[in-house]
């Protein structure tokens, strides 16, 4: 009982809301939802024996891959040398035919995850002509970014653009490379699809009407209260005017195009990007606010169900505005996504033990676009992680049999695992059957490996960010 305990209070510290730490308020990413998880019990794994297990080992010492680094290359105003990238030449048969690259992570704290990622995206961008990098962070804030990236130091537009847990001296270099880029004939561009609240996403100048500039400023700071308020009758009676406002600048974007061009020079969308994060922002007002304050009022009675439809209900608009951005915004460039794993899998509501066992933004995909993607799950072996607040929590050592103890018996820091292009047989098996993991290092899941990605990115060795302020 004091191991549950204990694992228990992990797991409500490992899901502390992204947007706390970013100082802002939600209760979908707030809420620990322990109870949806306890219904299931015990999670398990399909049954093993000790010679299927030395099969399997064996074969993913056979099929591995081992990436040489994942240090990101410096950023500079010249060509990255392809030799450099040597180590990732084996992407490109399975990446070839694929419109969105999918690089997901197992949490949000892992300095390693941001260097590899960072990495895998320089080569996806300079070698496999993936021009666009979309977030799991505000639209409009990273339109803000993008649209200023040649005017401000790379370390304002990293915090910007994205959620606070990757304001890190890992990710940096990402956004010094995407800026480096922007004088190119192919640079590459900073999207961003989540539709929650981050902070203002713009300050209104454009709009050349101080009284209405500064009714929008208000609107914005009153929608962050109430969305962590418990006052559902108080912001019904509210939420219209508030609506209002948001109405009454969107009605101005198409008017206000020469301001807006010049407000964000380096956005060459940002007419259509504007328009969109505003109906964002009504939609946001209108529906998804009494939805966070009715799930922070039943969460305080143990009760989890409007929790679990705030999450559905973020990745239905996560999915809707990424596949908007892909055929209205940039229809014929190829997609980087930058997510949790929980968001980019194909069948979350699968996974057994996650605390999100409902459908998300990977699952709600059309299947034209899972058939043109290639979805990356990273996770760790050994050492530090983080959770949202930058807590410091030791990752707990591979489980017999789990996918961390199988690929990771390749012996290598970093190793790749295709699953998509295999056909079930003796070696590799455990790609078809339920396999445990750890989400966040810490959270024990059950899942079939290949119903949930395309590929595995396995780092042996991790320790927390080291975040910027």
């Amino acid at each position: 009982m004091k191991h549950y305990r204990k694992r228990k209070a992990l797991l409500s510290t490992a899901l502390t809301s992204l947007i706390v730490f970013s100082g802002i308020t939600s209760a979908s990413a707030a809420a620990p939802a322990v109870k949806e998880q306890e219904k299931y019990g015990v999670v398990q794994q399909a049954r093993t024996t000790t010679e299927t297990l030395e099969d399997w080992k064996t074969w993913v010492n056979d099929h591995a891959y081992s990436l040489t680094s994942i240090q990101p290359e410096t950023a500079s105003s010249k060509k990255i040398p392809s030799n450099k990238f040597e180590d990732l030449a084996m992407l490109k048969p399975l990446l070839h035919d694929k419109r969105i690259v999918f690089l997901g992570e197992s949490s949000h704290g892992v300095a390693q995850f941001n260097l590899a990622k960072t990495r895998l995206i320089q080569f996806l961008h300079q070698e496999m002509g993936y021009n666009v990098l979309a977030f799991e962070s505000g639209l409009g804030d990273v339109m803000n970014a993008q649209g200023k990236i040649d005017k401000q130091a790379a370390l304002q537009t990293m915090k910007d653009a994205i959620f606070g847990v990757w304001w890190t001296k890992e990710t940096l270099p990402l956004f010094e490379y995407a800026k480096t880029t922007q004088a190119t004939e192919k640079p590459l561009v900073l999207a961003g699809f989540d539709i929650q609240q981050q902070g203002a996403f713009t300050n209104g100048d454009w709009l050349q009407n101080p009284q209405l500039a500064q009714k929008f400023s208000d609107a914005e700071k009153q929608l962050a209260e109430w969305s962590s308020s418990k006052d559902l009758k108080g912001y019904q009676k509210e939420k219209t005017a508030i609506i209002n406002v948001y109405k009454q600048v969107k009605a101005q974007v198409q008017t206000k195009e020469k301001e807006l061009q010049k407000a964000y020079p380096n956005e060459l969308q940002i007419v259509k990007l504007m328009e969109r994060t505003l109906a964002d922002r009504i939609r946001l007002a209108d529906e998804y606010v009494e939805l966070t304050i009715q799930s922070t009022i039943e969460m305080e009675q143990n009760k989890y169900e409007s929790f679990l439809t705030t999450m559905e209900w973020r990745d239905q608009a996560m999915m809707e505005n990424l596949l908007w951005l892909a055929e209205e915004v940039y229809p014929t460039e190829k997609f980087i996504v930058w997510a949790h794993n929980d968001h980019i899998r194909k069948a979350q509501s699968d996974v057994m033990g996650s605390p999100y066992p409902v459908k998300l933004m990977g699952e709600r995909l059309p299947d034209i676009y899972k058939k043109y993607s290639y979805v990356l799950g990273l996770y760790m072996t050994s050492g530090e992680t983080a959770n949202n607040m930058g807590e410091t929590m030791p990752v707990l050592p591979p489980i017999k049999g789990s996918i961390e103890d199988i690929v990771s018996s390749a012996n290598q820091p970093y190793t790749f695992i295709d699953l998509r292009n295999r056909q079930n047989e003796r070696g590799n098996s455990w790609m078809f059957e339920p396999r445990l993991s750890y989400s966040w290092g810490v959270i024990q899941e059950s899942l079939v490996p290949r119903d949930q990605y395309d590929g595995i990115l396995l780092i042996d060795k991790v320790n927390k960010p080291t975040y910027v302020k």
